[in-house]
């Protein structure tokens, strides 16, 4: 990570940015982006966001930080505003709205300059290896609580 050391993105106050070029693979027939990648853009978003944090996937696998357990999507809601097309520069914004005790609530914006261009609130939820909810431990809680933003 050294040598790129913005290719995780960046942390500007309680909020996660990562920039996210569009490519042609991204576009659907009509030249803008296909619906389902703005999802893909904010799972990049979410997950450069915990690695930022020290919080890896792998680790969170691995059980170096308690038991094992990953991060699962249980609900999104998501608005699609403006298009975007190819080769323009966005940015992924992602905010921790809540921790719960074994969940978190996310508010992600995709963003061109000022432009929103889609938003997003997620939630996802900690699971242990077998699938069962897991409460989310203190090492992560100390990590994410100063992020709470009541505004997302």
């Amino acid at each position: 990570m050294s040598r790129w050391p913005d290719l995780a993105g960046r942390i500007e106050g309680e909020t996660h940015v990562m920039p996210i070029r569009v490519y042609y693979e991204d576009t659907d027939f009509a030249g803008h982006v296909y619906h389902a990648n703005y999802l893909k853009f904010c799972e990049r978003g979410r997950s450069d966001f915990i690695r930022l944090l020290g919080i890896d996937h792998q680790s969170l696998a691995a059980a170096k930080m308690g038991e094992p357990g990953v991060f699962v999507v249980r609900h999104i809601e998501i608005d699609y505003l403006k298009p975007a097309q190819v080769d323009e520069v966005l940015e992924v914004v992602t905010r921790c709205a809540h921790i719960g005790g074994a969940s978190l609530v996310l508010a992600q914006e995709v963003r061109r300059g000022e432009t929103m261009v889609a938003r997003a609130r997620v939630t996802v939820v900690l699971v242990s290896s077998s699938g069962k909810p897991q409460r989310i431990g203190a090492l992560i809680r100390s990590a994410l609580e100063r992020f709470v933003n009541q505004r997302a």
